[in-house]
C-alpha cells in the first residue's frame, strides 16, 4: 500500500470540496450538491485509474463499459426510465469491482470506502422496513399538521399503516393458516418487492434528472401551473416554480444579454377566479420581469396539456427551431419530462426546491402517476406473480 499516494488524493479531495463550498456560496444559486458530486466522481475516477496503473490491472474497464452505456443513454435522452436501470447496473458492476480490487490490492483506503458503503446497506437490509415504517408515520403526522387533509397528503400515512398490518399478519397470523394459503399469500411480498424495485428505479432516474444543467441559450421557459390560493393568488409551491424560472431568466440575461421568454402555462379550474397563467404572469411582473417577455397559455388542465398547448404557442412564435426548458418543483420535473416527450416537445426541466417533509408524499404521488402511465405492463407482471403463487398453492393443496 502507498500511504503517501492515498493521503495526497484525500488532501486534494478535501481542498476541492472546501474550494467549491467557498466558491458557490457567493452565487445566488449555489448548487453545492451538483458541483460537490461532480468533483467527488472525478476524484474517485482518477484514484481508481491510478490504482489500476499502479497494480497493472484492468478490472475498471468493466464498470466503465456499463457507465458508458448509461452515459450515452442519459445524454441522448434524459427523459427515460431506462436510464435508472442502466445506472443501477453500473452501480452493481462498480460494487463488484471494488471487492475484486480490494482482494487484489489489500488497500486500506479502499477497504474503508467499501465499509462506508456496505455497512449502511446491511443495516437497511436488516432493519430498513422498521425504520421506513417509523419514518412514514412521522412524515404522515407532520404533513397532516402542515397541509390539508386530502387523500394526496395521506399517502405516507396510508403506506405506513399498510406495512404495519402486513408485518403483523406475516409474523403472527400467517403461520396458523394452512400451507396452501401460505403459498397463495406468497404473491403479496413478491408484488411488494416488484413495486419497490420499480419505485427505487423511479427514485434513481428522478435523482439523475436533477443534474440537468441547461445552457444559457434558451428561447423559452415554460412554467407549469399549480393551484391558486383563494382562486386568485399564487401559492408558495407555485411561487417556487416561477422563482426558479425567473432566476434562470436573469442568469441568461446577464450571460448573453438575450433573456428567454417566460411562458406561463395553466388553465382555470372550477374553483379558480382567474386562469393560473394570468396569476403567474402578474406574480412574475411583480418580481421585475418585463411584460414583453411573458406569454400565457390559459387552456391546459393537466401537465400533458401544459406541454401540448405550450408547444403550439412556441411553434407559432418562432416559425422554426427553438430551444426550450420548463420549470416545476424538483419532485415533478421527471414526470413532466415524460409528458413533454409524449407531446413531442424537446425540453427538459429545472426543478425548484421543495420542503423536505413534503417530498415523501410528493414522490409517492409521482410514482403512482408513472405506474398508471404504464399500468398494462405492471398489471401483467403482478398478474404473473399472482398466477405463480396460485399455481404453487394448488400444487401444495393437491400433494
Amino acid at each position: 500500500m502507498n500511504l503517501t499516494r492515498d493521503l495526497i488524493f484525500l488532501v486534494l479531495y478535501l481542498i476541492g470540496v472546501f474550494s467549491i463550498v467557498y466558491w458557490r456560496k457567493q452565487k445566488k444559486d449555489p448548487s453545492l450538491f451538483f458541483y460537490s458530486s461532480t468533483w467527488t466522481f472525478a476524484v474517485i475516477l482518477t484514484y481508481f485509474v491510478v490504482l489500476e496503473i499502479f497494480y497493472s490491472t484492468f478490472y475498471f474497464l468493466i464498470p466503465l463499459v456499463f457507465f458508458s452505456i448509461f452515459a450515452f443513454s442519459y445524454f441522448s435522452e434524459k427523459r427515460r426510465l431506462l436510464n435508472g436501470l442502466l445506472f443501477n447496473v453500473f452501480l452493481i458492476s462498480f460494487g463488484i469491482y471494488l471487492f475484486v480490487l480490494l482482494y487484489e490490492t489489500q488497500n486500506i483506503f479502499l477497504g474503508g470506502l467499501i465499509a462506508l458503503i456496505t455497512i449502511p446497506l446491511l443495516l437497511v437490509l436488516l432493519f430498513g422496513i422498521y425504520g421506513l415504517i417509523v419514518f412514514l408515520f412521522w412524515n404522515g403526522v407532520t404533513v397532516l399538521r402542515r397541509e390539508s387533509h386530502s387523500l394526496a397528503n395521506l399517502l405516507t400515512l396510508i403506506l405506513a399503516i399498510f406495512l404495519t398490518l402486513f408485518l403483523v399478519f406475516d409474523f403472527f397470523l400467517l403461520k396458523y393458516l394452512p400451507q396452501w394459503i401460505n403459498a397463495l399469500f406468497l404473491c403479496i411480498p413478491l408484488i411488494l418487492i416488484y413495486l419497490f424495485i420499480v419505485f427505487y428505479n423511479f427514485l434513481t432516474v428522478s435523482f439523475l434528472y436533477q443534474f440537468n444543467r441547461p445552457r444559457y441559450n434558451q428561447d423559452f421557459i415554460v412554467v407549469l401551473g399549480a393551484g391558486l390560493i383563494n382562486g386568485e393568488t399564487v401559492s408558495p409551491l407555485l411561487a417556487k416554480r416561477i422563482n426558479k424560472a425567473i432566476a434562470f431568466y436573469w442568469a441568461q440575461s446577464r450571460a448573453t444579454l438575450n433573456p428567454p421568454i417566460l411562458l406561463m402555462s395553466g388553465g382555470q379550474g372550477a374553483d379558480e377566479k382567474v386562469p393560473e397563467a394570468i396569476a403567474m404572469k402578474q406574480y412574475a411582473m411583480e418580481q421585475g420581469i418585463p411584460e414583453r417577455d411573458i406569454l400565457v397559455e390559459t387552456n391546459s388542465t393537466t401537465t400533458l396539456e401544459n406541454m401540448r398547448y405550450s408547444k403550439e404557442i412556441m411553434d407559432q412564435q418562432m416559425k422554426g427551431p427553438y430551444r426550450a426548458i420548463f420549470s416545476s418543483n424538483n419532485y415533478h420535473i421527471f414526470r413532466a419530462g415524460l409528458y413533454a416527450r409524449q407531446a413531442k416537445l424537446k425540453a427538459n426541466g429545472i426543478g425548484a426546491k421543495t420542503a423536505f417533509y413534503y417530498l415523501p408524499n410528493a414522490f409517492l404521488r409521482e410514482y403512482i402517476a408513472i405506474l398508471m402511465m404504464n399500468k398494462k405492463r405492471h398489471m401483467i407482471i403482478c398478474g404473473l406473480l399472482f398466477a405463480g403463487s396460485a399455481f404453487l398453492s394448488l400444487i401444495t393443496l393437491l400433494f
